[in-house]
């Protein structure tokens, strides 16, 4: 036979709750309250996990690349340079509370967002050129 992973325990101000009269409340060990490890782990695509990755963590601070996305922002792609600004913005806040994989993560995301704004910004500017010069 499999013993039980619960317990019980006397809490003050638990007596009549449940209707019962019974000074004890049944907590299961696997559902025991935890605090978040990450209270900022918005994500929006796959999360990496450090036990898995066979990439040394890097030290330091992680780049939030703020420049590139607003440098990117001067292109005629305007959603996508202004989402690459708002992942630059997150990536700088979660780096200030401490989430080094988050601002990692985002941050990568802000730099690619920027990347592609100014390769197809640059492509429309050619584009308009070399057809109004026709």
């Amino acid at each position: 036979l499999r013993g039980s992973k619960s317990f019980t325990a006397v809490l003050p101000g638990e007596t009549e709750r449940n209707g019962h009269g019974l000074a004890y409340k049944s907590v299961s060990v696997g559902h025991l309250e935890a605090a978040p490890l990450s209270p900022s782990r918005l994500s929006l695509g796959r999360a990496s996990s450090t036990a898995t990755s066979t990439v040394p963590p890097e030290q330091g601070r992680p780049r939030d690349y703020l420049v590139l996305a607003i440098f990117s922002c001067f292109c005629p792609v305007w959603p996508i340079n202004i989402v690459a600004l708002v992942f630059s913005i997150m990536s700088r806040n979660s780096g200030q509370q401490g989430d080094l994989d988050g601002a990692r993560r985002l941050g990568r995301m802000a730099r690619l967002l920027s990347i592609v704004s100014i390769v197809l910004g640059t492509i429309i500017i050619v584009l308009y050129i070399s057809l109004s010069v026709r």
